[in-house]
């Protein structure tokens, strides 16, 4: 242990010797590096526990299996994630925006494995949800991790905490480009062209990794057929499809696990999302896990072998019965998710979207292809199936860009380009006119701890009203006189002065201005009492006032100074407007990475 110990002293010794830039790529291939094995590991454990639970099954007796298995690994989870960890790592990518905003990019140690752990069981024994968001809160650990170890500033430490991001991405999916977009359109990083090299770096690396151990083949095989220009107006159609889908997707996937995580008792909420999610996967087994094998099945037009053992085999023959059987699982993949993650699993919310995008593409097209409602020209249901992954993506994610170039990465997809593009488009359009936020930064949103491209409200999310209070200034008591205010006039410099009883409380403040031509009266001094020459003050802060609310307050007062005070009205300090602009032209600085 010593002899690791010293070797890593020594390496970090020698990265420091480099120039600033040079030991950034340097750590960014050592990223990339560890998120892409974590990647592969994950993938790996998930084939594992699934291959072991179920890959026997080959009538419908044994689904009977599918009621236990997902609360098995919900419970496995729960009791890793309580016992052992002792920290909430659910919602993994809301979590790395949380620690750019509030933690200034520091992401504790653990989440560098637990993540993976908890994931793999709980998607491995079938829980609806998804790999991504896991690896993604795992590789932006190993980036955050890495800064810390080597002492870098924030706007490095953010800048790996990317790089570990992306090269997750690229490491799960096999895609670079998918990883840098979705770290930059997702994790809402404001970087210069500089800043990007070093993602470049970490998300190649990854996805060499990827290769290396998973083979070169893309990760969604398919029998997609070329593009029809007269297919663009229902193309068209499946992106508004699509768009309206994630409003259902984003909106009952966040009621829902708030109302079951109202009940408080952790194992009550298992027992009755266990219970809930086994009925359903029992009844659609498509719901199964992260759900990859049927949406494959789908994307190569064998729709039989997507639906699996089921009990509804006697009726698979009808095929509006099919149209149905895809429809009911497009509704309840949503709540699968939300009782897999609210019950105690941990998994994320982009495997479900792919795999609902892919089914409404199918089902949109099934349908269009049953009514006959274009004559004998059929649709291609499997490009509708690739191109709904887009689709619904880009709405749920608000990401047009990512869901475009990650499906046509992960399918090999690039001559359904342009149906890529407008379908995303489409389904960003129609989602953005009804909901402002993703479903990663809704809630944060919410609580106005939200980074976003735009520069100047980054930074004020990002300064802490607690850490901008000044405490310099001496106070005096209501029941003084303008002697007690002189004397503490004559020791401070500033130009008010507050105005605090024996409990702590905040009455008033005195300004030097409106007692300047009484102040050297001495004749008045013992006769004029404090609370005559105090005034209220035009508003007050709290120390856990969001920044942009603490400016709106300033803009309103027109005050140059305001008071700190508790929930329980004990004064605190001052917040300045001047100390304000400096530590906003020091934050901007670190957001603008130049």
């Amino acid at each position: 242990m010593n002899k690791v110990r010293d070797l890593l002293k020594y390496l970090s010794g020698q990265l420091h010797k480099m120039s600033e830039s040079s030991m950034l790529l340097i750590l960014a291939l050592i990223t990339g590096l560890l998120s892409g094995l974590a990647a592969v590991i994950l993938k790996h454990l998930i084939h594992l526990c699934a291959q072991m639970l179920k890959g026997w099954f080959d009538t419908t007796a044994e689904s009977f299996l599918y009621i236990i298995y997902p609360g098995i690994g919900m419970l496995l989870a729960l009791i890793f994630v309580k016992y052992f960890i002792k920290d909430n790592i659910g919602h993994g990518v809301t979590k790395v925006l949380l620690a750019i905003s509030k933690n200034d990019s520091k992401i504790a140690t653990h989440n560098t494995w637990s993540s993976v752990a908890a994931s793999s069981v709980t998607i491995g024994f079938g829980g609806s949800v998804g790999a991504e968001a896991p690896i993604v809160y795992t590789g932006a650990a190993i980036g955050s991790n890495i800064a810390k170890v080597m002492g870098l500033s924030y706007k490095h430490m953010t800048i790996l905490l990317g790089c570990g991001a992306a090269g997750a991405i690229a490491g799960i999916f096999k895609a670079p480009l998918a990883g840098i977009l979705f770290t930059l359109e997702i994790l809402l990083f404001n970087m210069s062209m500089t800043s990007l090299i070093p993602l470049l770096v970490s998300a190649v690396t990854a996805a060499t990794v990827s290769f290396l151990f998973l083979g070169e083949a893309v990760v969604f095989s398919n029998s997609i057929q070329n593009f029809n220009m007269s297919n663009i107006p229902f193309y068209i159609v499946l992106g508004v499809f699509c768009g309206f889908l994630s409003l259902y997707f984003t909106r009952t996937t966040l009621s829902l696990e708030d109302k079951i995580k109202k009940i408080i008792n952790p194992f009550k909420r298992w027992i009755i999302s266990a219970l809930s999610l086994g009925f359903l996967i029992f009844l659609f087994p498509p719901l199964f896990g992260e759900g990859y094998e049927s949406l494959t099945f789908l994307l190569n037009g064998n729709v039989s072998s997507a639906i699996g053992p089921n009990l509804f085999s006697g009726f698979l023959e009808n095929q509006w019965f099919i149209l149905v059987f895809f429809s009911a699982i497009i509704f309840f993949k949503v709540l699968a998710m939300s009782f897999t993650n609210a019950g105690g699993g941990i998994g994320g919310t982009f495997g479900p979207t792919l795999f609902i995008g892919g089914v409404a593409g199918f089902v949109l097209s099934r349908f269009i292809n049953l009514t006959g409602i274009i004559g004998i020209e059929v649709l291609p249901e499997s490009n509708f199936a690739l191109v709904g992954m887009a689709g619904l993506m880009a709405g749920v994610m608000q990401a047009p860009l990512t869901a475009i170039f990650l499906i046509a990465e992960i399918t090999g997809g690039y001559i359904l380009l342009m149906p890529l593009i407008i379908t995303s488009v489409v389904a960003f359009a129609v989602t953005r006119t009804f909901e402002p936020y993703s479903i990663y930064t809704k809630r944060i949103a919410k609580d106005g701890e939200l980074l976003t491209h735009d520069s100047d409200q980054a930074v004020l999310t990002l300064l802490k009203t607690s850490d901008l209070i000044e405490v310099d200034f001496k106070s005096v008591s209501p029941e003084g006189t303008l002697a007690d205010v002189v004397k503490v006039i004559s020791s401070t410099k500033r130009n008010l002065i507050p105005v605090v009883d024996s409990a702590g409380v905040l009455r008033g403040v005195i300004l030097l201005n409106d007692i300047r031509e009484i102040m050297f009266n001495k004749e008045v001094y013992e006769t004029t009492s404090v609370q005559r020459l105090m005034k209220e003050v035009p508003d007050t802060v709290y120390s856990d006032d969001k920044m942009d609310l603490v400016m709106r307050k300033f803009e309103k007062t027109g005050a140059w100074n305001l008071p700190v005070i508790t929930h329980d009205g004990l004064y605190k300090g001052f917040v300045s407007k001047s100390k304000i602009f400096s530590a906003y032209r020091d934050q901007l600085q670190q957001v603008s990475h130049e």
